[in-house]
């Protein structure tokens, strides 16, 4: 498979799971359009090791792996295919990798929602500080709760009940995930901070979670989306 191969492979795949975002990608600056999927793929990559199931040793195998690679795009040493895109975008790689450890200790189901969000935090805050360099936008306001609620509300949806802090789980398991998707959406402004891809990209993932705290199936359509994400656009 050659590079260019590769590199459309992992892009397409992120695609295949956000069908949406062919709407919200002509509100994004042309010159950021490949970057912001890359990125987001780079995202899900850790979402996907984050939300493993069964053996791990695999999964933190690959974390490990992507650590040492986040660190030599410092250096323009890529070996990733996403490294094409990324790479040359002079971020806090380094800062990104040192927190990919906590994925692993946030897979363990938290006793309560404050040590599920504290669990992962520093990974939200790093992710938020690439974003501001990566699209070039000044941190201004809290930019990295959004990165937090949505890492988590991901992980909600993967993993399920697996995902719900423990002090909720004494209802059943479906109400006690609508709980949880609700406290989530409690800490989740329908317009959040960040750049412009950030915001778009949360305002569906949002729109995931609510369908989910409300028990009922995700009804998306073209135009619906096509003004919610030029909603979130504009800042």
């Amino acid at each position: 498979m050659t590079t260019s191969s590769a590199l459309d492979s992992f892009l397409d795949k992120w695609r295949t799971r956000w069908p949406e975002w062919s709407v919200a990608d002509p509100f994004v600056p042309e010159a950021q359009r490949s970057l912001a999927v890359a990125w987001f793929t780079l995202l899900q990559e850790f979402d996907d090791i984050l939300n493993t199931n069964g053996d791990p040793t695999p999964s933190d195998a690959k974390l490990a792996w992507w650590g040492e690679e986040l660190r030599s795009w410092a250096a323009q040493r890529s070996r990733h295919p996403l490294g094409r895109l990324l790479e040359p975008v002079r971020a806090p790689w380094a800062a990104l990798a040192d927190t990919l450890p906590d994925l692993i200790d946030a897979r363990s189901a938290a006793l309560e929602p404050a040590q599920a969000l504290r669990a992962l935090q520093p990974y939200a805050a790093a992710v938020a500080a690439v974003e501001a360099v990566m699209f070039d936008t000044p941190a201004r306001g809290d930019v990295a709760t959004p990165v937090l609620v949505q890492t988590l509300a991901q992980r909600l949806q993967e993993a399920g009940v697996a995902a719900v802090p423990r002090s909720l789980l004494d209802a059943d398991g479906d109400t006690a995930a609508q709980q949880w998707a609700r406290q989530l959406l409690a800490q989740w402004p329908a317009r959040v901070a960040g750049p412009r891809v950030r915001r778009m990209y949360a305002s569906l993932a949002r729109t995931r979670l609510q369908a989910s705290a409300q028990g009922r199936e995700l009804k998306v359509t073209p135009m619906r989306t096509l003004l919610r994400t030029w909603w979130a656009g504009r800042g």
